[in-house]
């Protein structure tokens, strides 16, 4: 896997391509600038802080899927792609860090995000290491969205406005995308009952309301509103995906199916809302 190769899907693609070829484009691909670039501005760091949240539940979701054969060669690619990136991005956050406290939370995160890499890749998935992974996690997400909120707080304090608002709240949609998915998909291998169940309503509900406050701002130019409209007709794919029976660990006839949906709906709606963090992270460049 080359991380220099990688490059964004088009829309054109998204819309155009068989549905093969796009979702093979889709997982070969790691969402937002090039992984060699350095962060160069706080705009830059908030959206890569914010893409680290995403990575750490996006990582999860692909193991699980993995171990439960759930398009399960796409999903490796997944997940080592997106091990590699979080890696890349820890070291900028930790070199970028503008006040003490900043780089203490990032080496915070480096100590959960050892231990939870060492899991992730250090065995073949099964369903008993599985429980350690989500507690693990969202571990890394607590720490990486703390990292993410006062690195906003700075660029409130810098520039005033709400840019850094909308970048944050945009780069969350990211990461609730991966989050849902990743939680059906620990349902559907039976690592918990209704508990998993509320977290995904409560990450959906979040979703939704996120999706208005992008919809109403004043900062949603023309070309930002297009693409909330397909984040939007691509939300209603990944909806009705997480509307499946989750199965709870049994044997449902159309499990493999339904799991299989979830893996490739999430990384369609995933793939615009990273498009829409950076186009309201270029405004504020």
């Amino acid at each position: 896997f080359n991380l220099l190769s990688l490059a964004m899907t088009s829309r054109r693609a998204l819309l155009g391509l068989p549905v093969a070829t796009t979702l093979a484009a889709i997982a070969s691909s790691i969402w937002g600038p090039p992984a060699w670039a350095q962060i160069v501005s706080l705009n830059d760091a908030i959206n890569k802080a914010g893409r680290q949240r995403m990575l750490s539940q996006r990582i999860a979701k692909a193991y699980f899927q993995i171990g439960q054969g759930f398009d399960a060669d796409r999903s490796q690619r997944v997940l080592d792609a997106s091990v590699a990136l979080f890696d890349r991005q820890l070291v900028e956050l930790k070199n970028y860090a503008v006040t003490a406290q900043i780089k203490e939370t990032y080496l915070t995160l480096e100590k959960s995000w050892i231990e939870y890499k060492d899991f992730v890749i250090g065995a073949k998935p099964e369903q008993e290491r599985a429980k350690m992974v989500l507690p693990l996690s969202d571990r890394v997400l607590a720490v990486a969205d703390q990292g993410t909120k006062q690195l906003e707080a700075q660029m409130m304090q810098a520039a005033g406005g709400d840019l850094g608002t909308l970048i944050n709240i945009a780069g969350r949609q990211r990461m609730l995308s991966q989050r849902m998915a990743k939680l059906y998909q620990a349902s559907a291998w039976g690592l918990g009952g209704a508990e998993l169940q509320a977290e995904l309503d409560k990450a959906r509900n979040e979703f939704i309301a996120a999706m208005k406050v992008l919809g109403s701002s004043p900062r949603a130019t023309p070309p930002i509103k297009a693409e909330l409209a397909i984040a939007q007709s691509q939300w209603v794919f990944f909806e009705n995906a997480l509307n499946n029976p989750l199965g709870n660990g049994k044997n449902l006839p159309n499990r493999v199916q339904y799991g299989t949906n979830i893996a490739t709906t999430s990384e369609r709606i995933l793939e615009v809302m990273d498009r829409i963090t950076g186009m309201y992270e270029k405004q504020a460049a």
